[in-house]
């Protein structure tokens, strides 16, 4: 089996595209796949409880126009749609993902990790939702077929914040500064949103090298064994 480890945040843009290409490699390899999701958050130090349109916190936190902020959103939400993803960033608003990512461990322990991380990334993108209200969040977790109850339960109780502490230091000895960041089996990381046929690949050299084959020990323009 292969295993990936992808670090991710819901409310990274790339991430969502960098989910979708892997999906599709995913779709036409002929082998047993693992996928964990690990936590990133972009701005942990964002307040909880700051839900402004995105496009203004963007241009208070890096001194953009409102022209250069549309523009980059713009080109990110056509290569979305190019993945089929409906981005609509009018909707989006900050918000601190930290209670998100534990629910995220939540639903892994209740083995709907995936089916709530798409939940989620659709939620925001799309709909516009608050992913930092624990109403809103539950509400999400029971669309993606986890116990309604049980989820507010563990987000206020504060469960798996241990969890997301593990997945930060592992992003650290792996030297994960960005993410989208993906591991195959421990052994090749593949940084950023890389097209579908760089996808392929890493799952076809990380095949071999559980078959047994050696893999290289080197970087490539895309891909770089750790």
């Amino acid at each position: 089996m292969i295993q990936i480890d992808v670090w991710s945040d819901i409310v990274c843009p790339w991430c969502y595209i960098g989910k979708r290409r892997l999906e599709r490699a995913l779709e036409g390899f002929d082998g047993e796949v693992s996928v964990q999701w690990r936590s990133f958050q972009l701005d942990p130090s964002t307040p909880v409880g700051d839900s402004r349109p995105v496009g203004e916190s963007l241009s208070a936190r890096h001194g953009l126009s409102a022209a250069q902020v549309e523009g980059m959103f713009a080109r990110v939400t056509g290569i979305a749609a190019e993945e089929g993803l409906s981005y609509d960033f009018s909707r989006a608003r900050t918000a601190n993902t930290l209670d998100a990512h534990r629910l995220l461990h939540f639903a892994k322990a209740h083995g709907r990790q995936g089916e709530l991380k798409e939940r989620l990334m659709h939620a925001y993108f799309t709909e516009g939702a608050d992913v930092a209200d624990h109403a809103t969040l539950a509400g999400l977790a029971a669309a993606a077929g986890l116990d309604e109850v049980a989820a507010k339960q563990a987000l206020a109780d504060g469960s798996h914040a241990e969890d997301i502490e593990a997945d930060i230091a592992l992003a650290r000895a792996y030297g994960v500064s960005g993410v989208p960041f993906f591991v195959f089996n421990e052994r090749l990381g593949v940084s950023g949103a890389q097209p579908l046929e760089v996808f392929q690949q890493a799952l076809r050299q990380s095949s071999l090298t559980v078959l047994g084959s050696p893999s290289a020990d080197a970087c490539t323009d895309d891909s770089c064994a750790i």
